[in-house]
């Protein structure tokens, strides 16, 4: 489905109206590239519960080569058979947490963001899941978990701070729901908080380390 197809709940806005101005500078420092990068989507689902708006991510499993043990949006690299990024974001996040597509009404995508550290260009699908059903990990091997964080939690100052990389960048993160959310995902949450008019003040200088293992130390 698509956002003119659904009457969306009145807490979509103002972050309804302000993504379809948004520009890459709102989410990132870094330029998208031309070409070179491999092309990915993620699915940024916003559900409701009890009348209080959430959001969908799934934790990697701790196997993984790559991102293991990291939470993320459900999502992944384009294949030839993905029509468009909606198709990319919609497909992973069935594979990944058992999402019907049908229960999903896309309600815009958000401009491409280039992640250095691995060369992809993500376009984040930002998307009303208006008939919620329970969902889990379709393969144990990739997905260890998926879960539904409230906005209002990722909001409160007390679940905010920072994340230091080894290699000495410093971002965004989240301690909510057992799990710290950083890198890319933390980076995205935070804009569309801010953009959903959800950001509250916090803390800055409230940073962890992140090891070489890719856990941040509580």
């Amino acid at each position: 489905m698509t956002g003119t197809d659904l009457v969306l709940p009145h807490w979509w806005e103002p972050l309804r109206t302000r993504v379809a101005g948004a520009t890459t500078s709102d989410f990132t420092r870094w330029p998208t590239p031309d070409d070179g990068a491999r092309p990915s989507a993620v699915l940024i689902l916003l559900g409701e519960d009890g009348g209080s708006p959430d959001v969908l991510l799934v934790e990697r499993s701790a196997a993984l080569r790559t991102h293991a043990g990291q939470p993320a949006f459900p999502g992944g690299t384009v294949e030839p058979g993905d029509r468009d990024p909606t198709h990319t974001a919609l497909r992973e996040a069935n594979e990944e947490a058992g999402v019907d597509p049908s229960s999903v009404t896309v309600v815009a995508q958000l401009p491409r963001l280039w992640i250095p550290v691995s060369n992809y260009v993500v376009t984040p699908v930002l998307a009303w899941w208006h008939a919620p059903h329970p969902v889990s990990p379709r393969d144990r091997a990739e997905v260890a978990r998926v879960a539904r964080l409230p906005l209002s939690e990722l909001a409160d100052p007390a679940n905010r701070l920072r994340v230091r990389h080894p290699s000495g960048h410093v971002g965004p993160a989240f301690d909510v729901g057992g799990m710290v959310v950083w890198g890319f995902t933390a980076g995205v949450l935070s804009t569309v908080l801010e953009l959903g008019g959800w950001a509250r003040p916090w803390d800055p200088t409230r940073v962890l380390d992140l090891p070489t293992g890719r856990r941040p130390v509580r």
